[in-house]
C-alpha cells in the first residue's frame, strides 16, 4: 500500500554563487534581529522553483498506478521521493511492504563491484537473506541473459546489460512494490518483450505496481488507474484511456503554441486544423436510442478534413457510464485535403443492460507510437439497453463462441 499526502519538493535557485554565501550569513546574523530586513535580502537573491506541488494519492495492494506528463513535470522526482531516494520538502509518504525501485540507469549498483556482487548487495539492500538469495540467483542471471559478464565488474557494462541485471534482481526479490521510472525503454526489443510478461506475472501475485514511461500502450496495458502531472501537479487522474487522452491534448497544446495550428472549440469537443465530426446520430432515433438485446442500428457520421496529414483515421469507442472504454474500431478516412465525408457504421447492439456512449476522436496516425489528436468530440451520441440478459451471458457483451458436448 503506498499513501501520498500533499508531498511537494522546491529547490532554491540563486541568482549567482556569491549570493549563495551571502543569505546564509544574512540568515544566521540577521534575521534574528531584523526578520523583514533578511526576507528582502532572500527574496532578492533567491528563488524557489516548484518541482512538486501539493501531490496526493492512494494506491491499494494489488493496484497499478501509470504517471504521465511532459519532460520536466516531476514525474522522477516523485518517484524518488517515494522510493526513499529524495527527500521531500514538505509532506509524507506512508508505505507498507517491500519495495523494488527501477529509477536512474545503474542506480544502487557499485561500478567496482561484479554483476554478481550486485545481486547479493542489493538483494539484501531489499531485505532477502544469504540464502535467499542463492535461492534465486540462477534464476536472476539466467533472466538478466548476460552471460559470462556476470562476473566482470558493471562498469563495464552496457547501459542494455545494466538494466536487464537490475530489472531482474528487481522482480526475483517479489516486491511488495514495484516502482519503474522509464528504465524498459533501455532494453531491446526482445527483453522489452520478456520483461513485460514478467511485469504481467507479478502483478497477477498482487504486486502493487507505479509506472512512468512514454510508452502509452504499457500504461494502457498494466496500469488500472493514471495519473498525469503538468509542471509538478496533477492534471487529471482516472481511467488509463481518459488521462492518456489528456495528456496527448496536453502534447498537442504544446505543439500548437508556434501558431502554425488552428484549434477550436465545437461541440463536446475540440478540433485542430478544420478536423471534426459535425454531426452523429442514430438512425431512426436520433441522438439516443432506447433498445433491447441484438438489435441493430445504423450510425450516421458527417465529418469534415482540412490540411493533408499522414494518416487520418476516425476512432470509434464504446463506454460505459463510468467512462471505461469496453470496444472501439479504427476506421481510415479515404481522403486527404479538405473535404467533407459521410460514413454509415452498422452493428448489432449486444451488451447488457445499461446506459453507453459513443466516443469520436479524428487522428493522425502513422503508427500507434505516432499519434497526433486532430479532433474529439464526447456524448454525441448514446444507447440505452433496456433488456437484462444476464442469462445469455456473461459482463459486459458476448464473445462469439460454439460449444458442443462430446459424446
Amino acid at each position: 500500500m503506498i499513501r501520498v499526502d500533499s508531498i511537494s519538493k522546491t529547490y532554491q535557485v540563486w541568482a549567482s554563487p556569491l549570493s549563495r554565501l551571502l543569505v546564509p550569513v544574512a540568515n544566521r546574523f540577521l534575521r534574528p534581529f531584523a526578520a523583514n530586513k533578511y526576507q528582502r535580502i532572500y527574496d532578492r537573491y533567491c528563488a524557489e522553483v516548484y518541482a512538486l506541488k501539493d501531490i496526493s494519492f492512494e494506491l491499494a495492494q494489488g493496484e497499478s498506478l501509470g504517471i504521465v506528463g511532459l519532460n520536466g513535470s516531476g514525474k522522477s522526482t516523485l518517484l524518488q521521493i517515494i522510493a526513499g531516494t529524495l527527500r521531500s520538502t514538505s509532506g509524507e509518504v506512508k508505505i507498507s511492504g517491500r519495495v523494488a525501485a527501477l529509477l536512474e540507469l545503474g542506480s544502487g549498483f557499485d561500478p567496482e563491484f561484479t554483476g554478481k556482487e550486485n545481486i547479493f548487495l542489493n538483494a539484501a539492500i531489499l531485505g532477502l537473506d544469504k540464502d535467499e538469495i542463492e535461492a534465486r540467483y540462477e534464476d536472476i542471471v539466467a533472466f538478466a541473459d548476460i552471460g559470462d559478464s556476470i562476473d566482470r565488474p558493471v562498469k563495464t557494462y552496457s547501459s542494455g546489460m545494466l538494466i536487464r541485471l537490475a530489472f531482474s534482481v528487481q522482480v526475483y526479490v517479489e516486491p511488495d512494490i514495484l516502482i519503474v521510472d522509464e528504465a524498459l525503454a533501455v532494453g531491446d526489443a526482445r527483453f522489452q518483450a520478456k520483461a513485460l510478461n514478467k511485469l504481467d506475472e507479478i502483478l497477477t501475485r498482487g504486486t502493487t505496481l507505479l509506472f512512468v514511461g512514454h510508452d502509452l500502450n504499457t500504461v494502457r496495458s498494466f496500469c488500472n488507474r493514471a495519473m498525469l502531472l503538468h509542471q509538478g501537479e496533477v492534471q487529471g487522474e482516472g481511467l488509463p484511456d481518459d488521462v492518456i487522452t489528456d495528456y496527448l491534448q496536453l502534447v498537442q497544446d504544446y505543439q500548437l503554441s508556434d501558431g502554425k495550428h488552428d484549434r477550436k472549440d465545437v461541440q463536446n469537443g475540440f478540433s485542430v486544423d478544420e478536423y471534426q465530426v459535425v454531426s452523429a446520430s442514430i438512425r431512426d432515433h436520433g441522438d439516443h436510442a432506447e433498445l433491447s438485446y441484438d438489435t441493430p442500428i445504423e450510425i450516421e457520421i458527417d465529418l469534415k478534413t482540412g490540411a493533408p496529414v499522414a494518416a487520418p483515421v476516425l476512432i470509434l469507442d464504446i463506454v460505459d457510464q463510468k467512462g471505461l472504454q469496453l470496444s472501439g474500431r479504427r476506421i481510415p478516412i479515404p481522403c486527404l485535403g479538405e473535404s467533407e465525408k459521410s460514413l454509415i457504421v452498422r452493428m448489432r447492439c449486444t451488451f447488457q443492460r445499461g446506459l453507453y456512449r459513443f466516443r469520436l476522436r479524428i487522428v493522425d496516425a502513422p503508427t500507434l507510437e505516432q499519434t497526433r489528436l486532430l479532433s474529439r468530440q464526447d456524448n454525441l451520441i448514446s444507447l440505452e439497453m433496456v433488456e437484462d440478459v444476464r442469462d445469455k451471458f456473461t459482463g459486459i457483451f458476448p464473445v462469439p463462441m460454439t460449444c458442443e458436448w462430446s459424446k
